[in-house]
């Protein structure tokens, strides 16, 4: 089949699935990100998050995923929304997981796209990743034309901003590749100044360890760091200040998925709700949501930690 028809077929798919937006890069060894991914490790940047330094050589060469890959299609999934947490006393959580796991709706998106290029083409080797394997989906999407990794290490796409899931579909299948585009972040540094611990050292380096989402969700500590006591800015889960504070967020529209809606209970609970917080309350709100990931007594370890 002509590579340009069943590339656009491709395309055109995955935007009937729901995708914001796809592009599509050559599966190869990623040489600038390995030496950048080299260094940050080398300068502990990821904290106590060991599962970093494993696979490198996978997370930096798609064809050690996937036997004989050709292709990398990437996806973007917006998720943003103009809805916040009704009591602005309240701990906060980050707009991305105010829906269903967001692992869980494009894993099956991905799916789908999988199973239509079989019926389009016939057998293909392929998997699909989203945020769960060694693989560098930021570099992935700003290789397929999808934005720019911005200088709070977040992609940000020209059109939309930064509010996106980001999955791929590694394939043994050659199709057309888009080439990246320009960094467009110039002399801002809002992202730099606006973070509350600190944690963007310099343009383009997060230090994870000081990261307000890697405190609250990947540090399994039984208490935070007594440093971060009063820089928290009320985050119980995540937290969105370098993209709050981005001047090309200004272009975020709301999502049209459904299963990123928010729960209504979870915006309409209080400071007081949160803080006297039982399990059984969270097993009901977030029994398919990307905070089960704290559990419970991650949660509340992370609310005591806001009263100190």
């Amino acid at each position: 089949m002509n590579k340009h028809f069943i590339t656009q077929k491709i395309k055109q798919k995955a935007f009937e699935l729901g995708f914001s937006f796809v592009g599509i890069s050559k599966a190869e060894f990623l040489e600038k990100e390995a030496r950048n991914l080299e260094k940050w490790l080398n300068n502990n940047h990821h904290g106590k998050m060991a599962y970093m330094e494993n696979y490198f050589d996978k997370r930096t060469d798609p064809r050690l995923l996937v036997d004989d890959a050709k292709s990398v299609i990437t996806v973007l999934c917006n998720y943003y929304t103009k809805k916040k947490q009704e009591d602005r006393k309240a701990p906060k959580i980050s707009k991305y997981a105010f829906g269903k796991d967001y692992h869980l709706v494009i894993r099956e998106k991905l799916n789908q796209l999988h199973t239509f290029i079989i019926e389009e083409v016939g057998e293909v080797n392929a998997r699909g990743f989203v945020d769960s394997a060694p693989v560098m989906d930021k570099a992935w999407a700003e290789r397929s034309g999808l934005g720019w990794i911005g200088k709070n290490a977040n992609l940000i796409n020209k059109e939309s901003g930064s509010y996106f899931f980001i999955g791929e579909l590694i394939i043994d299948l050659e199709l057309e590749t888009d080439g990246p585009i320009e960094d467009y972040c110039g002399t801002c540094t809002r992202c730099i100044d606006a973070c509350p611990t600190d944690a963007i050292i310099q343009p383009y380096v997060v230090d994870g360890s000081k990261c307000i989402s890697y405190l609250t969700i990947e540090l399994k500590d039984e208490i935070l760091p007594k440093e971060f006591s009063g820089k928290m800015q009320n985050w119980m889960f995540g937290c969105d200040v370098c993209q709050q504070v981005c001047p090309w967020n200004k272009f975020s529209l709301q999502h049209n998925e459904p299963s990123f809606e928010p729960n209504l209970k979870l915006l309409k609970l209080t400071k007081k709700q949160w803080n006297e917080l039982s399990k059984e309350t969270f097993n009901e709100l977030f029994k398919k949501s990307a905070v089960k990931r704290t559990k419970f007594d991650g949660l509340k370890r992370n609310i005591k930690f806001l009263n100190i």
